[in-house]
């Protein structure tokens, strides 16, 4: 049996549980058929838990988000097989795949063909953090257009009270954004997304002025929220028009609830995956790139990035996405330098 390896992470944040093959001590001896109790803020990577001080939501958890599934979520099961759902964009029964990085030998690669990743192993693979808005506005319908409709994966999703659901091991290649798929940890932000300032329509439709005049989301689709009652509002109480791959779009912000637990996991992420620098893209004078990044820089690049720094055709997570406050709280809790607001 291989040796026990305990970390207790010294930031407070990230608590690493049983890790490797075996576990860590206990005071006492487990019973046969003693339940392991868990928190309810574990991730999972290489079928390992791992602590975000959030509420996470498991794809093995009841209410969550399956995308081993063959079958399509939100279609009658009698119509949910992949017999009945194949043809158009679903091509395959599966909604992600292997890892295979240039990087690997040709031994390793039989290694995690069967699922067999460790760690160290996925730790010299994985070096970026894809950040995305879903444009549908909640998890639910980001997971049935994503995975039902598209036949698309991604590692999160973070719905507006702030849940998060994962709905793959982190080991797996998600089909989230195209060339960062083998290297990436993808996550898809509940927002109804950015549009061109003569389209204000899908803006108008999930929000409104409240009796106090400020700004909060109102539409049927909140009825899927994990956390009911919460009146939500965007983290900004106006509109933000910015220029993402050279257009003029306008947006609303994310709300704090994402950003807080955003900013939890991203600290996790950089701590789990030391390759994963807590920086996003920018210039020499340390100003944020809205733009593809040129095939070099990007090859280069690790680290947070948008969507809009992978392809050309995206622009999420959009011109209202604060990067400054993701890295910096991300980076207080790391204990590391903050950035220059």
């Amino acid at each position: 049996m291989r040796d026990t390896r305990c970390h207790n992470v010294v930031i407070g944040l990230v608590a690493l549980i049983a890790a490797g093959s075996g576990s860590c001590a206990y005071a006492a001896e487990p019973k046969i058929g003693e339940r392991l109790v868990r928190r309810g803020d574990e991730i999972v990577v290489c079928g390992q838990l791992y602590h975000t001080t959030t509420p996470v939501v498991l794809w093995m958890d009841p209410g969550g988000y399956d995308a081993y599934r063959v079958e399509r979520r939100f279609t009658p099961l009698e119509q949910s097989d992949f017999e009945s759902s194949k043809g158009g964009t679903l091509r395959t029964p599966n909604r992600f795949s292997l890892r295979t990085a240039s990087t690997l030998t040709p031994e390793q690669l039989e290694q995690v063909r069967g699922g067999g990743w460790d760690l160290p192993l996925l730790q010299t693979v994985v070096d970026q953090f894809v950040i995305h808005f879903d444009a549908r506005g909640t998890s639910r319908y980001c997971f049935d257009v994503l995975h039902d409709r598209r036949g698309l994966s991604v590692h999160f999703m973070l719905d507006l009270d702030g849940t998060i659901y994962q709905t793959l091991d982190l080991k797996e290649r998600a089909w989230h954004a195209t060339k960062a798929n083998t290297r990436s940890v993808g996550i898809e932000i509940a927002n109804v997304g950015a549009y061109p300032v003569d389209r204000p329509e899908p803006l108008e439709r999930w929000y409104q002025r409240d009796d106090t005049g400020r700004i909060r989301l109102a539409n049927p689709e909140l009825e899927s929220l994990r956390r009911r009652g919460l009146t939500l509002r965007p983290a900004r109480d106006e509109v933000v028009t910015g220029d993402v791959q050279g257009q003029t779009l306008r947006q609303y912000d994310f709300t704090p609830e994402q950003y807080d637990a955003l900013i939890r996991l991203t600290a996790t992420l950089c701590t789990i995956f030391p390759k994963i620098r807590c920086d996003f893209p920018h210039d020499a004078d340390g100003a944020l790139i809205r733009k593809k990044l040129p095939d070099e820089e990007f090859d280069r690049y690790q680290g947070l990035l948008g969507h809009y720094h992978v392809q050309t055709n995206k622009v999420d997570p959009g011109p209202a996405f604060q990067w400054n406050k993701v890295i910096n709280g991300a980076r207080i809790m790391l204990r590391e330098e903050p950035k220059a607001p």
